[in-house]
């Protein structure tokens, strides 16, 4: 175990988990998990840089580690436990904090981007998350990253502060590599496949919640939205029965071929259809667990609680190399 290359990601437990968190991130640790020692966190404090209701925030909680049991990470294989029971992420964040030039953390995109979606919130916090993210990662001495797309930015800086540090202070951090899951890493909304499935949509018929039921399934489906003309194919062009195209290949496994075949000359409602039996069956044993999961609490908190002790392990193990570079008193 210890000989293997070290992983790390993480969700933040707000909004709905979909079936685009899925397909883009969680169907990719259950491979990864049988191959490396991963370290799965629910990032709850990344979560606080937007205001958060504290009892449906802990109830959130709860639910992402239930979806991550649920949807098959193990907790014999893999780490699984919540960012603010390790207190060493804010500590080593603090001590990056002084390493991180400004212009660096106002090239983000995403920060532009967020500070344009919450312009009445925009908070230290909301600007300084990718120093806590780079903490997240640099803590665990990871070698590798599971990322969308959108975080390449966040990568690239964890790789200059880990290099920084190691530079000024001496070796300390491994540099981590991203890993981009080309296919299935964009599964768009369901009312604009030109954005990305967002679990903080404001608009239901934006995603798939892994928990919705299948009568809301069959119903989101049938009201997502399709482009013009009747043909069934992946297509520049057609955007959102691309999108639709490649769901239902990644939950069914079939090729994209034989499902353009096996609907051709038929129109969207019948595929449509189709691809609402396939979500439903392919969720149902997840959906099974995660409600068994919902009867035993006290089993999902006691996982976190030994996915806690021996994250602090590991964490702590590269805090003190941290502190004794920097001149700090153990």
């Amino acid at each position: 175990m210890t000989n293997q290359k070290r992983i790390f990601s993480g969700v933040q437990p707000t909004g709905n988990l979909h079936i685009g968190n899925y397909l883009g991130a969680i169907k990719n640790w259950l491979e990864l998990q049988e191959k490396y020692q991963c370290v799965f966190c629910i990032v709850d404090y990344h979560a606080l840089t937007v205001r958060q209701n504290p009892k449906i925030f802990q109830k959130k909680i709860l639910e992402v580690a239930k979806i991550y049991l649920a949807a098959g990470i193990d907790p014999e294989k893999s780490i699984i436990f919540v960012q603010s029971d390790v207190l060493q992420h804010t500590e080593l964040t603090w001590i990056l904090n002084t390493l991180t030039k400004i212009p660096e953390l106002n090239r983000m995109t995403q920060f532009k981007e967020k500070s344009e979606r919450f312009e009445k919130n925009v908070n230290v916090g909301l600007f300084d998350y990718p120093v806590l993210m780079a903490a997240d990662i640099l803590l665990y001495q990871t070698d590798i990253v599971p990322v969308g797309d959108d975080q390449t930015q966040h990568i690239e800086l964890t790789k200059i502060l880990a290099k920084r540090f190691n530079k000024i202070y001496g070796p300390v951090f491994k540099i981590p590599e991203g890993l981009i899951k080309k296919e299935g890493a964009r599964i768009m909304a369901l009312d604009n496949p030109m954005k990305k499935m967002s679990k903080s949509s404001t608009n239901p018929a934006n995603y798939l919640a892994l928990t919705d039921s299948p009568e809301i399934i069959r119903k989101k489906i049938k009201s997502a939205v399709t482009d013009s003309g009747k043909e069934i194919k992946l297509d520049l062009q057609k955007p959102a029965v691309s999108n639709l195209l490649m769901i239902y290949h990644l939950l069914s496994q079939q090729p994209i071929q034989e499902i353009e075949k096996k609907y051709q000359s038929k129109g969207y409602a019948e595929f449509k259809s189709g691809l609402a039996e396939i979500i439903v069956e392919f969720l149902k044993p997840f959906q099974e667990k995660f409600q068994e999961l919902g009867k035993n609490e006290d089993y999902v908190k006691n996982v976190l609680s030994e996915g806690a002790e021996k994250a602090q392990a590991l964490a702590e193990e590269t805090m003190k190399k941290v502190r004794k570079k920097i001149g700090l008193i153990n």
